[in-house]
């Protein structure tokens, strides 16, 4: 099933929120081309009507770098149109908010926060996502480029008491919007499909996968001037997987 717009989740709320006390324009690449407020990329290759609604029992929790939320890239977005229980908190180093340190106190959930293993101790590091009766997985997610997520991960001590989930991706990232100086660095939707794969949801992962492939080709198109091709093999695959949930 397909979400119409408008469809306001955490995200998008995150982004008015950081807009409105904003002191100047956040100014994107492209930005003098107007774009669909639902999908981030010109009117002219709006994929809204394409967003997929798959329920799942996980749930997301990003914490965001200052300015993710505006930018039309980030993939934190397609999270929170695909996942219905996802929640969104700007960072800042030396405040929390208190809604996030409620969410993870939640007893329905068991919260993982999702960060290479290499760099912490064993004891603290797991790999699986084992079933627990009455609790769902919660992944917090640090969205953010990759020497500003090492900050975040470092001064945001009310993550310490938390099991880091450490992923090991069995392919590069075949994210093209951003450049990364390692080319395993997954973007923050590949991220949270993994995750949902971990926690048995693999429809959901396929599905949350297949998206990003139509956002990043309608979002490479429209740099390119070229309208999409909706019968194209990526448009296929979400249609297909849509229609089986």
């Amino acid at each position: 099933m397909m979400k119409p717009f408008p469809f306001h989740h955490a995200v998008s709320r995150l982004r008015d929120v950081r807009l409105a006390r904003s002191a100047k324009p956040f100014i994107a690449r492209g930005a003098r081309a107007p774009r669909c407020p639902g999908c981030r990329v010109l009117f002219s290759h709006c994929l809204c009507t394409l967003r997929p609604d798959v329920p799942t029992q996980a749930g997301m929790c990003l914490i965001m770098c200052d300015i993710e939320p505006l930018k039309p890239s980030n993939t934190g977005w397609l999270i929170a149109d695909v996942v219905k229980d996802t929640a969104a908190f700007g960072w800042t180093r030396t405040e929390v908010d208190p809604a996030l340190i409620a969410l993870l106190a939640d007893p329905q959930w068991t919260p993982y926060l999702v960060f290479p293993g290499e760099y912490l101790p064993a004891e603290r590091v797991v790999t699986e996502v084992p079933v627990v009766p009455g609790k769902r997985p919660l992944f917090v997610l640090l969205d953010a480029t990759w020497p500003e997520a090492r900050k975040m991960f470092r001064k945001s001590p009310y993550l310490n008491h938390l099991p880091v989930l450490s992923l090991l991706p069995e392919q590069l990232s075949r994210y093209r919007l951003r450049r990364s100086t390692r080319t395993d660095h997954l973007c923050t939707s590949e991220v949270a499909a993994r995750c949902l794969a971990l926690a048995g949801e693999e429809h959901a992962a396929d599905t949350l996968d297949a998206y990003l492939e139509v956002f990043t080709s309608h979002y490479m198109d429209a740099k390119q001037s070229v309208l999409p091709d909706l019968e194209d093999a990526v448009h296929l695959r979400l249609r297909e997987l849509v229609n089986t949930i």
